[in-house]
């Protein structure tokens, strides 16, 4: 089904991509933090009723970051609070709050918006944001995660962007 309202848009360039990851990178360290915090709490309920112990060490964060088991759970609950962050924000409105600043969108090329699971995805192929510079490399303005992902990254109007702030459209 095409939306002819999003569908041609011009693709967004490599610097631009950048401002809005520069703009995204404050919020996902927000995210690690709160989820680090909430991860920390659910840790420290656990050592309290005596699910896990502190295995030797004498503070829980020594626990957390020497015993191998902890620390790749809790590494992992990071990862996926910060990846779902992105993927939440691209499914829901094709837009994080850096990409709504530089007036970015991502769709598929036919204007539609993504999956859950389609953003999962453009999530692992971004690379932690190294697919961006495979634009750099050819003229079609599409990042690895574009391609592989089978979406694109468009730069709205002033006047398509203030519609999808006030409207949520």
């Amino acid at each position: 089904m095409l939306n002819p309202e999003h569908a041609n848009f011009p693709r967004a360039s490599f610097f631009r991509r950048l401002g809005a990851m520069i703009y995204d990178l404050l919020l996902a360290v927000a995210v690690y933090m709160i989820a680090g915090g909430i991860g920390f709490g659910v840790f420290y309920g656990l050592y309290s009723v005596g699910i896990v112990s502190l295995g030797g060490f004498e503070h829980i964060s020594d626990t957390l970051n020497n015993n191998p088991l902890y620390k790749g759970i809790y590494q992992l609950w990071l990862a996926l609070c910060v990846a779902g962050f992105y993927a939440l924000f691209w499914s829901k409105g094709g837009q994080t709050l850096g990409m709504r600043a530089w007036r970015l969108k991502v769709q598929h090329p036919n204007g539609q918006n993504l999956s859950f699971i389609t953003a999962s995805a453009r999530v692992i192929w971004s690379l932690l944001g190294v697919g961006n510079l495979y634009i750099l490399l050819n003229s079609d303005k599409l990042a690895l995660q574009d391609k592989m992902t089978r979406s694109e990254v468009v730069v709205l109007s002033v006047e398509a962007n203030q519609m999808r702030n006030w409207h949520g459209a």
